[in-house]
């Protein structure tokens, strides 16, 4: 029997486990109510007594080993559940995590909707691999047309009738042809010229182009609507509106804003005249109300167009249009506390 006490007492300081229901089984099998231990004390009871000191001894060390190692494999496991925890408890106190931020192209573009939103101007949009059709033809420019040129155009080469559009006119063209005025929208949107890459200019970029029709509607009109947004932009209230030629407004003009001359900054990027440009912007030509099934003896409107990167340049300063485009953080968390 004593054999068998210390073959026990191997096997006990021999076990291990990653389960705590094996180690609750092994717990049952020695230290139980039925355990093997409660069945050696039983047969301790009848061994001779000239063996009862030695064997005791040896009862006691197993019962003590068998104690010692069901504490040592429940440490172990609670430590390694903890441990587990660590980064699976939901109930722990989360990490604060870092606020993004709006990109400063779409901060201008949502405040440039809300803006013409409030005189109840709609948004509009339209693809950005447009048709000969509504990028050049509908808009006055019928194939051949010299001003073509104007625009450096990214065609698809299996089919020069399919291109990147140039401008976002041709999403007027499209909400023209399938509404009937009244039409008042702005079609913001990204666009897409054949342009070498520069601190000034670059292939890709954002603009957002407005059109309002109606019986009635003159160049007055665009006047004020253009002052009132320029006041609600800018903060300032004085433009002026210069001659000039744009194939699918009759007439044309390039708007101005005063923008002062206060501090060095405005010296610099109105080049000491005080005046910036904005935006380009028109009367809508008859024959484009025309080629949209729009009778121009009945109705008129204009159009203004803009891009928000300029805009945006301006009113943070910004001097390198590449900066929009390389996800710099640095650059892009200045504009966290920006709505």
């Amino acid at each position: 029997m004593l054999d068998k006490v210390n073959k026990l007492i191997t096997e006990v300081k021999s076990f291990k486990t990653t389960s705590k229901d094996e180690v609750e089984q092994f717990r049952i099998k020695y230290l139980g109510s039925k355990g093997m231990l409660k069945e050696l004390f039983n047969e301790f009871k009848k061994v001779d007594a000239s063996l009862k000191k030695d064997l005791g001894q040896a009862l006691n060390n197993l019962r003590k080993s068998a104690s010692d190692k069901v504490a040592e494999l429940n440490k172990k496991l609670a430590d390694t559940t903890e441990k587990k925890l660590l980064y699976g408890d939901l109930s722990r106190p989360a990490e604060s995590l870092e606020l993004g931020s709006r990109h400063p192209i779409s901060i201008v573009k949502n405040r440039i909707v809300e803006i013409f939103s409030r005189i109840g101007f709609n948004v509009s949009e339209g693809p950005e691999i447009e048709d000969d059709w509504h990028n050049f033809t509908a808009l006055n420019l019928p194939e051949h047309h010299p001003a073509r040129d104007m625009q450096d155009t990214f065609f698809i080469e299996q089919n020069p009738d399919i291109l990147l559009r140039t401008h976002t006119s041709s999403v007027q063209v499209r909400y023209m042809e399938n509404n009937k005025p009244p039409i008042r929208t702005i079609s913001p949107g990204r666009v897409f010229r054949n342009e070498d890459i520069s601190a000034r200019a670059h292939c890709i970029f954002h603009q957002v182009e407005g059109l309002y029709i109606d019986t009635d509607v003159s160049f007055a009109d665009l006047k004020q609507t253009l002052l009132y947004f320029t006041k609600e932009m800018f903060g300032k209230s004085k433009i002026r509106l210069r001659p000039s030629y744009f194939p699918f407004t009759e007439p044309s003009a390039e708007v101005d804003i005063y923008w002062g001359l206060e501090t060095e900054v405005d010296y610099k990027i109105t080049k000491g005249t005080g005046w910036l440009e904005i935006m380009g912007c028109g009367m809508v030509d008859p024959n484009v109300l025309k080629n949209a099934n729009i009778d121009p003896e009945k109705y008129s409107g204009f159009a203004f167009g803009m891009g928000i990167e300029r805009i945006a340049m301006l009113l943070y300063q910004i001097p390198d249009i590449r900066m929009f485009y390389e996800n710099d953080k640095r650059f892009l968390e200045q504009f966290k506390s920006v709505l």
